[in-house]
């Protein structure tokens, strides 16, 4: 017997999903209609905020003993979590105290005067450039409404300011705030990583750290140009059907252990230390996605993130973040894990991929990140001289002995389901 119409129809249903893994489904739509509001004149905001039922008490370590490495002792942004502060974080507490970023001294610092500014933010779009790879591209189709809620803050390292500067206009207010049309530029000084793409997750996923006044955010890449209404992304991903978190699903992939295969062959990060971060979550039960699973992907495209700033929200990018601190800074490889190992309770919408790319126009960057271990093939080339590729503050979980023996981890094999990504 042949399924439904409606079933086949259903981009979010496991008959399509089915049909989809077995090359019968449809070719997936690159752009689709976005089922928004029209006017964002008339959206009714809530009032209030979603109430907190299973954590209700987050708080965060913020000051630890230095790491030693040998020669000195420094203060790391991410802390000194141990492998069993790890597993407790995981089980969820109406209290719960937990690393998440921005320990004394760790750097991450904003100047005086954005301070002040930000705390007048209780909505924002939020982006970054790091390493000067891009320019800020202004967003489009925005309400007056919308211009006078939201503040647009676009995080940026040394580097990139001094690379904005010399490309485009910059203009200064009267308090000595710098901006490129809408957005305002939000220096994050003394870098807390050596790696660039490590430091560009500190305001994605610490978003409620960096500005702590916010009730609601829409995290959106560098090189995204914002071409929907704010306001009416809210009022689509979250208000519509009392959802509190939104990310869109991956293109091209649903199991981590094919996009990890991915970002190898992309040479995104090191290869052995991408192996070695795989085979520690397959040793912690984190199967590949199938149909089996609640969700309907295991990868999202993190370009996008659409947040109401709950308490159990926050506890999730905390958790997230310190898996990017802990392994690599390949973000989507840790976002399914951390959704399963808080058991289903963390809830979130994750939506069709063809309507991520209606909400922007992508630009490509000016260059791509540059990264010392980007071509290392084996563990060997990090030994003697090889030694000074090491990340000095950031990826000490692939250096720190885990309690387990992982020499008898096999990786899933990965069928690749697409030649892209």
């Amino acid at each position: 017997m042949f399924p439904s119409y409606a079933a086949m129809c259903n981009k979010e249903g496991k008959v399509f999903i089915a049909m989809d893994l077995l090359g019968l489904a449809p070719k997936p739509e690159h752009r689709c209609p976005i089922p928004v509001a029209d006017d964002p004149d008339k959206i009714v905001i809530p009032k209030g905020r979603t109430p907190d039922a299973i954590v209700k008490n987050l708080t965060y370590i913020e000051e630890e003993d230095l790491v030693n490495n040998g020669s000195q002792s420094f203060a790391v942004f991410g802390g000194n979590q141990s492998w069993l502060q790890r597993e407790e974080n995981f089980n969820l507490k109406p209290s719960m105290k937990v690393h998440c970023g921005f320990l004394k001294n760790g750097g991450a610092d904003l100047n005086p005067v954005d301070i002040e500014y930000v705390k007048r933010c209780r909505f924002l779009v939020a982006s970054g450039i790091f390493d000067g790879y891009d320019v800020p591209h202004q967003p489009s189709n925005i309400s007056i409404r919308s211009k006078k809620l939201f503040c647009f803050l676009m995080v940026v390292d040394e580097v990139s300011l001094k690379f904005i500067k010399e490309n485009v206009t910059v203009r200064k207010d009267k308090d000595k705030g710098m901006w490129v049309g809408l957005w305002r530029l939000i220096p994050l000084k003394h870098q807390p990583y050596d790696e660039p793409r490590r430091n560009g997750k500190v305001p994605k996923i610490l978003t409620h750290r960096l500005f702590p006044q916010a009730q609601y955010s829409i995290w959106i890449d560098g090189k995204m140009e914002l071409i929907v209404d704010p306001l009416l992304i809210l009022e689509r991903y979250l208000w519509r059907d009392k959802h509190t978190y939104a990310i869109a699903q991956h293109k091209h992939h649903r199991s981590i252990y094919e996009e990890a295969d991915a970002n190898k062959r992309r040479k995104r990060y090191a290869r052995p230390l991408i192996d070695l971060h795989m085979k520690i979550y397959y040793s912690e039960g984190m199967e590949p996605w199938s149909l089996k699973k609640n969700t309907i992907s295991d990868v999202p495209e993190g370009a996008i993130i659409i947040r109401e700033h709950t308490a159990l929200n926050n506890l999730f990018n905390c958790l997230w973040f310190n898996e990017v601190n802990l392994f690599t800074p390949r973000d989507q490889l840790s976002f399914g894990y951390v959704v399963y190992r808080l058991k289903g309770l963390f809830k979130f919408f994750m939506f069709r991929n063809c309507e991520y790319y209606s909400l922007f126009i992508l630009h490509p960057h000016t260059r791509e990140h540059s990264s010392k271990v980007e071509w290392v093939k084996s563990l060997s080339e990090f030994k003697g001289s090889g030694s000074s590729m090491k990340e000095s503050r950031g990826g000490f979980g692939l250096w720190t002995p885990y309690p387990k023996n992982l020499d008898s981890v096999t990786l899933p094999q990965v069928v690749r389901t697409s030649k892209a990504g």
